[in-house]
């Protein structure tokens, strides 16, 4: 069965960022764990749906895919699958586009077919949370300690997705290329498209047996607990970085970082 983020919040689609927030503040000190009458499973279902709702990109994806957001909006959202909204640097009639670290050289190449370079992994997405803290502890300093149900790396692989004991073989998807070509026919004629091979993720090689705990994607999800340290003086709204504390990256990939939101009570 789906669930419904909006529903285990309380709010309507139409929320505004504030709207979100408060909920979520709100059921987390009904639900959490530690609390008298606290339900462990509902704590993780808010926490879930927050993560989601409170990011503008994630929950414009949730919005039009719903639950299969992360599967649909993978490399991408947007305009038929390319997501133009972080790119800059090339000026011209108010657009502002930056190919990043790839260059041209990657956009055209996955138009016109060819590689130039090793594709990259896909980084692990970030996370953001809300911590609440006392005016004492704000003058004193804080430890708090969260369960977070994340994407974690695969402990039995290592991350990289291969049974242990197994060897690399070239994928006979895209024989070693790392990209598939798929050609359309439409009205206007017969086109063709290059897309990064879903077998392989691009890297052209897959392992003889797949690691039977994460199915070869070199993560999955689990309860992590991670302890936050809140300095001393810190300000109501600032914002806490914690690098690589956020989801696993793509076999093996930079994991995303964890952004903690602390709030004096």
């Amino acid at each position: 069965m789906k669930k419904d983020y909006y529903d285990i919040l309380g709010v309507s689609k139409s929320a505004s960022d504030d709207d979100i927030k408060k909920a979520y503040r709100r059921l987390a000190h009904q639900y959490h764990p530690d609390k008298s009458g606290g339900d462990e499973k509902k704590f993780k279902e808010v926490n879930e749906a927050y993560q989601v709702l409170s990011d503008k990109a994630k929950r414009q994806q949730y919005d039009q895919f719903g639950q299969t957001f992360e599967q649909a909006g993978a490399g991408g959202q947007g305009f038929g699958g390319f997501d133009f909204s972080g790119f800059q640097g090339f000026g011209g009639q108010g657009f502002n586009f930056d190919f990043g670290e790839g260059g041209f050289e990657d956009i055209f190449s996955d138009i016109f077919g060819g590689s130039t370079r090793t594709r990259r992994k896909a980084r692990g997405r970030d996370i953001q949370v809300d911590v609440e803290i006392s005016f004492s502890e704000m003058v004193s300093g804080a430890t708090r300690t969260m369960n977070l149900y994340k994407n974690s790396v695969c402990e039995r692989c290592g991350g990289e997705g291969g049974e242990p004991g197994t060897s690399l073989k070239t994928c006979s998807t895209c024989h070693g290329s790392g990209q598939v070509r798929k050609t359309s026919r439409s009205f206007f004629g017969s086109f063709s498209q290059v897309t990064t091979c879903s077998e392989c993720q691009g890297s052209g090689s897959i392992f003889e047996k797949k690691c039977s705990q994460c199915g070869g994607d070199g993560k999955y999800k689990k309860e992590e607990q991670i302890e936050i340290k809140i300095p001393a003086g810190i300000a109501d709204g600032q914002t806490i970085s914690m690098e690589g504390q956020g989801e696993a990256g793509q076999r093996g990939a930079r994991p995303g970082n964890l952004y903690v939101i602390v709030h004096i009570s």
